[in-house]
């Protein structure tokens, strides 16, 4: 694949510029992680990508602006060298990015993980030489390219559930010279025809670990994977295989959220006045106000995942300064609202959600609330169980 001179030259450029501030940002401390991003040239896997307004529409929802080289050169290739994350697809739908169109909303799909983020995926694997890795979740190939670079084609296997994708990426990875086993394939069950693999890495987040991902990691091997759930919250893990079969791991820190796999996507829930309609009139005055989960900090971000553990089919809806919590399975809700300085609550149903989740918050606090790395997840035949030596064990759902 030939560029113009000028394009690739533009390309080293900001290429460069960016090793340097991941590399001043602490991110690119091993040598060889640093060399794949120094050689993997990122515009050529990103011909096309979404990029959000300044402004929000007359209906508060986001814009997303298309972006190519032949809309805007110098605005794609600085993006396509940047540490921000790229979005390539929304629900589900593959653009035309020979005419693409500005999107109002939409719920994205696929992208292409920011540079720093990628590098650390593999980095906290701990992704060597000499290792066989699956990689589930394609994308765009740019991370997949990094692998083979650091470790070789041969030893990387990568599998993404959209055709189209996996396509585009496929073009983008061998006009580079990378010759990967690529395969359409669903991320919760892996990829048995490549198995066994030393490291297993998720580019997406999973309501709960596949029990295929461990069954296809060597004994002693790892698997790297992102939690989510209907909240909205996220935690990673790092599992160790053992013999038998059973996993386990501390959450390692930091804010990190992937696209869910799709499979594990939260379902419509309908409108939340119909939900509120069947609630009891009678309110209770609650001990935890909801900006404890809603609050855009870290610690919210955690609880959000410690909620969603003991609450995995709830959902959340705020309209307007009132917060909608509904469950689809159990068909309980909660509804919430300010009155003076407090929360007032009213929820019914088979399970009190707001009820136990402020259970949860209680022991949180109780235990002088305890960051993401102080918990340990461990996997077997009997479930997957959130652990704290100061907290009740939580339980993700069933895969």
């Amino acid at each position: 694949m030939t560029e113009p001179a000028g394009l690739e030259t533009d390309a080293v450029r900001l290429r460069e510029m960016m090793v340097k501030a991941l590399a001043e940002g602490g991110v690119l401390v091993d040598r060889a992680w640093r060399q794949a991003v120094e050689t993997v040239p990122r515009h050529r896997f990103v011909p096309g990508f979404y990029l959000p307004a300044d402004k929000r529409d007359g209906q508060g929802l986001t814009v997303w602006e298309p972006v190519t080289a032949e809309l805007d050169q110098g605005r794609w290739l600085a993006a396509a060298y940047s540490d921000t994350t790229l979005i390539t697809q929304f629900d589900g739908d593959e653009p035309d990015w020979k005419k693409p169109a500005v999107r109002h909303g939409g719920a994205p799909t696929s992208s292409s993980t920011l540079p720093s983020l990628v590098v650390r995926m593999w980095a906290d694997a701990e992704v060597t030489e000499g290792q066989t890795v699956l990689e589930i979740g394609t994308g765009t190939g740019y991370s997949t390219a990094l692998a083979c670079e650091r470790l070789g084609s041969a030893d990387v296997t990568s599998i993404e559930v959209d055709p189209h994708r996996l396509e585009t990426a496929a073009s983008a990875l061998y006009g580079c010279g990378y010759t990967p086993t690529l395969a359409v394939s669903d991320g919760l069950y892996g990829y048995w025809p490549e198995a066994k693999f030393d490291r297993i890495v998720a580019a997406c987040s999973f309501r709960a670990v596949p029990p295929a991902l461990l069954a296809q990691a060597r004994p002693g091997g790892k698997v790297l994977v992102t939690l989510s759930g209907w909240l909205y919250g996220y935690a990673r893990v790092l599992l160790t295989v053992a013999e038998d079969g059973t996993a386990e791991g501390r959450l390692l820190p930091g804010t990190v959220s992937f696209i869910s796999a799709r499979t594990h996507a939260a379902p419509a829930f309908g409108n939340p006045a119909h939900w509120a309609a069947g609630l009891p009139e009678k309110a209770r005055t609650t001990r935890h106000s909801p900006e404890r989960i809603t609050a855009a900090t870290e610690e919210a971000f955690h609880l959000r995942f410690l909620a969603q553990s003991t609450l995995p089919s709830a959902q959340m809806s705020t309209v307007g300064e009132v917060v909608h919590l509904v469950d689809v399975v159990t068909g309980s809700a909660a509804v919430l609202s300010p009155d003076d300085s407090a929360w007032r609550v009213r929820e019914g149903g088979p399970v009190a959600l707001w009820e136990r989740l402020e259970r949860v918050l209680d022991a949180y606090d109780t235990a002088d609330r305890p960051g993401p790395e102080t918990f340990t997840l461990h996997v077997s035949e009997g479930g997957q169980r959130l652990r704290h030596p100061q907290m009740p064990g939580l339980m993700l759902p069933r895969p």
